[in-house]
Formats: structure tokens, C-alpha cells, sequence
């Protein structure tokens, strides 16, 4: 199919207009209800049994600079006593998740994501790593990552996160050009960005994630080559390909941005496939939608093994069902259910004070839930989904596929019980998912399917 074809065809569908979610969770979070609380938190992380492995995520949502194209739950602060405080906290939460934890449970995964991470001093690094490591240790080969921010780390806090078990770092780029920055309220030059590599590989942090964005204002085919290429220069192990989702009416520092300088949708989806075909001549394999790895990374071996997940920080080789968010507004994922704390931090704050675990809101998984969510993160993952594959749930997910496959009819391929998604026609994931989905559009909308 000609790039003109595949256009038209995609407009046909919808696929320029469409909104919808990117499923790192079903149902989604904008689903969660308050009926879920704090005691269903604390009786799904005792019913974790004995000798798991669980992830932890922590989230610490402070930064010195708030960039305007970010829609994360984040706060600025130019001291660190705010900081200071909610460690504090985070680690009572701590303590508290390891009394209500059986104590041969210990940690496959740790990721420290925000905000920026790198914003605590090396006293407080060294606290709060210490801390999590007296009551809730890693396991033997465990993976420990940390969100860095080149303009605000140096070597003795990455050298302090090396000693502390941390073997990947991810960096966010978004786009290495100097307009676009300034833009974007995000001034990041690649000598500063090669730095803070440098420094990494210096701690033996080899294991390196990027973030670069597509679909940024004044964004061209030239200047998303020119980044790419750059990034490419550093080597790193794993990328993510992000659409920029301009939401302004949820992140009200994007209205800083000027919309009427963004990509049309049609824009986007070429400036998605330069990037993407630049990663793939330079010898990555394309994982999912939007992520590609190094064929040693474990992402592409999990893709070749049939193990790749997906999760709240998109594809994953995580196949543990117990992933436990601490620090304000983060998510829990059990096989019971999900869980997400208070969002604001002083209300976080008074939770953890009082002795109870801060969940504001929730949902418990359904089977039916399980089964849909099954079949749309096979979409999202392989893009291909066999109906036999589901033993006694394979008449039930026939029929799903049957559906879907008649709602886009000839762009899907498979023949009867199984549904796949051609190469030309992956643009189109989300939508496909979206067909799966058994819950209502979100009021509040969702991010462009492109």
C-alpha cells in the first residue's frame, strides 16, 4: 500500500479524528471509582504470597522546572524542604506496605519516576535507598531504574543510585532542537544530555531508556531526523516513540503551547514513521506500537518469547501481577484489581500519617474485565490474537475478534479465531483496542489515536 493509499484508507477510518486511550491498563484509569479504598489496598497486598517477587514504583512528583508539554502529576518547588517532607513520608508508606507484606516478599523491580527523582540531594538518595533496602530488599538480579534529568543530577547522585542497586537509567529528550525547546518550556542541549550518559556509564549504569516525542509545534520530517540521529549517537538501549498529547483542559500548563503551531494529524503519522524508520535502519527492533529496543535488551527478547506486557510506563518485560505504586497519585496493579492513591500530596500526606494506606480510588477486576484486558494488551503487544490460545474462554473471544474484525473488515488479517493486525495497517492499534473495550469513552477524552 502507497504512503497516499494508506492515508486515505486511514481517513476513511477515522484514524485522524479518533481519540482514544493507550491502554497501559484495562480498564483504564479514568474508570477508577472511590468504592475501592484503602482497606481493599491493604487486603490485596496481604493476600501476596510467600516468596513473590513484586515491582515497586515510586513517585516523586517535584521539580525545579515544570515543563509545559508534561501532563504527569507534578509540582515545582525551588527548596527542597517540600521534598524533604514527603520522603519522610514515602518512607512511612514504606514501612507500612512491609508490615501488611509477608516477609519472604522481596523486590524483582524498583523504578523511581516523577517529576524528577533526581532532584533529591545525595543525603536523601542515600535515605531513602537505605531505607527500602533495612524492609523490603531486591532479589538477586533484580532491576532497579531511576527517571534521570540531565539538568539536575551530577555524578556523586548517580554514583550514590549505582551503589543503591540502580542498572537502568531513563532519560526523557523529547527534542534535541533548540526552537522546539523553548517552546516546549523544556531547554535540554545534547552536550548536557551526552553528559549525563557519560556520567552513567562511568557509575557501570549500562542499561540506558530514552523518551523522544513526535507531534511537537513547529515539528518537521528535518528537525525529528536531526534528533533521532542524535539520540542515536548515545546509544541507547531501548526508545520510546511517544505521540505528545496536547490536553490542555487537564494540564493547564500546556495552554503554554501555541495549538495553532502543532502538527496536523496527518503530520504526525509521517513524522512517526521518519523517526520509526530511522530506528529501524539503525538496527533496533520495533516493540509494539511506539517502543524499540536493541536486540540484546530484554524487551526484544520478551517480544520474541511472547512475554511482552504492557504496564503504566508502557511495554514492559515485567511479568510480575503485583505492582505496587507508592507516593501521591500512584497506581497499584493486583491481580485482584487496581489501586491509586490521593493525588494531592498534602491529602496523601495525612493518610500515610494516620497509619493508613492513602488509596482515594480503584476498581475490581471483573472476569470479564481479565479476558478483554487479555485479548486488547495481546493487540497491543503482538498484535495478533488466537482464540484457541484462551482454553475454555476461546468461544467468548472468538466472538470478540469476530467483531472487531467486522467493525475494520478487510485491514485486519487472520482467518477465522484469530485476528491480526497487518504491518501497514499498526497506525490503527489503539482503534482496534478501543473496538475491544467494553467500558463507555472517558468524558474527558483521550490522547490522538496517531
Amino acid at each position: 500500500m502507497s504512503t497516499m493509499d494508506a492515508q486515505i484508507r486511514f481517513q476513511a477510518m477515522g484514524l485522524f479524528d479518533a481519540k482514544v486511550p493507550r491502554y497501559t491498563s484495562y480498564p483504564t484509569a479514568a474508570h477508577f471509582k472511590d468504592a475501592v479504598g484503602a482497606g481493599d489496598h491493604r487486603t490485596w497486598v496481604e493476600a501476596v504470597p510467600e516468596g513473590a517477587e513484586i515491582s515497586l514504583y515510586l513517585h516523586i512528583p517535584f521539580c525545579r522546572r515544570l515543563c509545559w508539554f508534561c501532563a504527569c502529576r507534578t509540582q515545582g518547588t525551588q527548596t527542597l524542604r517540600p521534598v524533604e517532607a514527603y520522603i519522610q513520608t514515602l518512607k512511612n508508606e514504606i514501612s507500612l506496605l512491609a508490615q501488611h507484606l509477608k516477609p519472604s516478599v522481596t523486590l524483582g523491580r524498583m523504578h523511581w519516576g516523577g517529576g524528577t527523582p533526581t532532584l533529591l540531594s545525595l543525603e536523601l538518595i542515600e535515605d531513602l535507598a537505605s531505607h527500602i533496602a533495612a524492609v523490603l530488599p531486591l532479589s538477586d538480579g533484580a532491576e532497579f531504574s531511576v527517571e534521570i534529568d540531565p539538568a539536575e543530577v551530577d555524578q556523586t547522585r548517580i554514583d550514590a543510585l549505582a551503589k543503591a542497586g540502580m542498572n537502568r537509567a531513563s532519560i526523557g529528550i523529547q527534542d534535541f532542537d533548540p526552537d522546539i525547546q523553548v517552546t516546549i518550556g523544556r531547554v535540554q542541549g545534547f552536550d548536557i544530555t551526552a553528559d549525563a550518559v557519560e556520567m552513567l556509564r562511568k557509575a557501570g549504569v549500562h542499561s540506558l531508556n530514552a523518551d523522544i516525542l513526535f507531534g511537537l509545534p513547529d515539528q518537521t520530517g528535518r528537525k525529528i531526523t536531526e534528533s533521532v540521529q542524535k539520540l542515536l549517537s548515545l546509544s541507547p538501549d531501548r526508545v520510546a516513540l511517544y505521540g505528545y498529547a496536547h490536553v490542555p483542559w487537564m494540564a493547564r500548563r500546556q495552554s503554554m503551547i501555541p495549538s495553532d503551531r502543532l502538527p496536523t494529524p496527518q503530520e504526525r503519522l509521517r513524522l512517526f514513521e521518519t523517526a520509526r524508520r530511522l530506528f529501524v535502519w539503525d538496527g533496533y527492533r520495533e516493540i509494539g506500537i511506539d517502543h524499540f529496543a536493541t536486540a540484546h535488551d530484554g524487551l526484544a527478547i520478551a517480544q520474541e518469547t511472547g512475554a511482552l506486557r504492557r504496564n503504566f510506563q508502557g511495554y514492559t518485560d515485567d511479568n510480575t501481577p503485583w505492582l505496587i505504586g507508592l507516593g501521591a497519585s500512584a497506581i497499584s496493579r493486583f491481580p485482584e484489581g487496581y489501586t491509586q492513591n490521593i493525588s494531592a500530596t498534602s491529602g496523601y500526606a495525612t493518610a500515610i500519617e494516620n497509619g493508613t494506606f492513602a488509596t482515594a480510588r480503584g476498581h475490581t477486576l471483573t472476569d470479564e474485565d481479565r479476558l478483554r484486558g487479555r485479548v486488547i494488551e495481546k493487540i497491543m503487544c503482538d498484535f495478533n490474537v488466537v482464540a484457541d490460545d484462551f482454553g475454555e474462554d476461546a468461544a467468548r473471544v472468538r466472538s470478540l475478534i469476530g467483531e472487531a474484525r467486522d467493525a475494520f473488515g478487510e485491514t485486519l488479517g487472520g482467518m477465522r479465531g484469530r485476528l491480526l493486525i497487518p504491518t501497514e495497517a499498526r497506525p490503527l492499534t489503539r482503534m482496534v483496542a478501543r473496538h475491544l473495550d467494553a467500558y463507555e469513552a472517558s468524558p474527558t477524552g483521550h490522547s490522538s489515536a496517531i
